[in-house]
């Protein structure tokens, strides 16, 4: 980038919030992908102001913006893959500026990371939902960008839930309202729809309301231990026709089962074809002990082995311990994880991971499965040797094969991590010509230069 520019850009924000040093070019040049692409500059941007001056000049003069939360994407949404400038808010841009207790939301900037909104709104007695799994550093602003899911997604939803109004900065410097802090409103587009889960790609979002809800005072958690996935996943879309929906109800196959302990030897057992883990909670110990019946009964009818019911917070946390850890303990099966977040509707989740049980024989490769299946969604991981170039090549063949099952199935690609650069090659697996020319055109109406986050999501 010319001289001009730093130059420029320095007179916008200051020169101690613009960089372009070798170190913080590396910092922001990766996600949780690993892949690398260094930008031409890092900014700090102080305010609003500071956002729309910058989108404003790098508009005229032809220059990238990719916004920026904490990195910790799994799709590549937040790397710079055409080069120019990360936008960074965690820097300035991460206050709380209001929990509105009357109206029961809060205002907040992009640079909030998750927990802190949750503690703030508890500290209310209020609750905020979505916790991905990043909720300890990822940011509401890419959590919006991403439309982030959770463990709680099953009984509360997933980000796009909560947000109901958004303060954004198109890329020629416009700044927009979208949404209100009312409960209804049907006035206009749906533009706050639209920015969310946009990837930074159509505007730069500045300042999000997010509804809150009243913090249920009961919390139990369960185990239960099935001989074969299929009778876990029959167990998972029958609870959830029951009456009562669970909190979270996740699962591991018998191949997580195994890496957590032989990584942590936390005494599970190795034997079982899958584990269920569920959450439910309520005002009321009656209501509690109810769920807790209806789940223990639809587990046995679907061939649990045995039942485990934590009896206070340190028993849940132990039963929550393989789930929280299943991602690191499967590197015990390879030195590369190719992991993707498909979702199905939860009726098909037996054949689905039926499927990609042959799909792992076919290919000769472990894929240890685990998730949130309470909403249909399975991370599901193939394990290879990082360094072996021709076990990459078959991973990644496993992979699409696995997104064609999915979409066959009726799912989709992505439940929470995002499209990105990883899976935009397999956007046309999912949509046709024609809907992958209507988002070329909204990506047009919005950046016509395409100056922000150029090259994500097949635009």
């Amino acid at each position: 980038m010319q001289t001009k520019h730093f130059e420029k850009l320095a007179a916008i924000v200051g020169k101690e919030n613009l960089f372009y040093d070798k170190a913080h070019l590396i910092a922001y040049s990766y996600d949780a992908t690993r892949e690398r692409y260094e930008p031409d500059a890092v900014i700090f941007p102080k305010n609003e102001e500071d956002v729309s001056n910058i989108l404003r000049y790098c508009n005229e003069q032809g220059i990238a913006i990719v916004p920026r939360g904490a990195g910790s994407g799994f799709t590549g949404g937040s790397l710079p893959a055409k080069g120019g400038i990360v936008l960074a808010f965690e820097k300035h841009m991460n206050k709380i500026l209001e929990i509105d207790m009357d109206n029961m939301v809060a205002v907040v900037q992009p640079g909030v990371i998750n927990i802190d909104l949750q503690k703030a709104a508890e500290a209310k007695g209020l609750f905020y939902p979505p916790d991905p799994a990043s909720q300890e550093y990822s940011t509401l602003g890419g959590n919006v960008s991403e439309n982030a899911g959770g463990m709680r997604a099953a009984k509360y939803g997933i980000t796009k839930d909560y947000v109901m109004a958004v303060r954004a900065v198109r890329p020629n410097g416009d700044i927009i309202r979208a949404g209100k802090k009312t409960i209804k409103d049907v006035a206009g587009y749906n533009i706050a729809g639209i920015l969310i889960a946009s990837e930074g790609t159509l505007a730069v979002i500045t300042e999000i309301t997010l509804k809150l809800i009243s913090k249920p005072k009961l919390k139990k958690t369960a185990m239960g231990i099935f001989p074969s996935v299929e009778r876990a996943m029959e167990a998972v879309y029958k609870t959830m026709a029951s009456g009562v929906t669970p909190v979270a109800m996740e699962f591991l196959d018998n191949l997580t089962i195994r890496a957590v302990e032989q990584k942590y030897h936390k005494g599970l057992p190795t034997d079982a074809g899958a584990i269920l883990i569920t959450d439910v909670d309520g005002n009321l110990s009656e209501e509690i002990v109810y769920q807790m019946e209806v789940i223990e009964r639809v587990f046995l009818q679907n061939g649990c082995i045995e039942f485990k019911k934590a009896r206070d917070d340190a028993e849940a946390a132990d039963l929550w311990f393989a789930r929280r850890n299943a991602s690191q303990s499967i590197t015990v099966y390879g030195s590369k994880k190719i992991n993707e977040d498909i979702t199905v509707p939860r009726s098909m989740l037996p054949e689905l991971l039926k499927q990609i049980n042959d799909v792992a024989n076919r290919y000769r490769v472990k894929i240890p499965c685990f998730g949130h299946t309470g909403d249909g969604n399975v991370h599901t991981n193939v394990m290879v040797d990082g360094s072996n170039p021709k076990q990459l090549e078959t991973g990644h063949k496993a992979i699409e094969e696995i997104f064609r099952i999915t979409i066959d199935l009726g799912g989709t690609l992505s439940g929470e991590h995002g499209i990105g650069l990883s899976k935009a090659p397999f956007m046309h697996l999912a949509f046709t010509e024609e809907e992958m020319n209507l988002f070329r055109d909204i990506k047009r109406a919005f950046d016509p230069n395409n100056i922000l986050n150029p090259g994500k999501m097949a635009l």
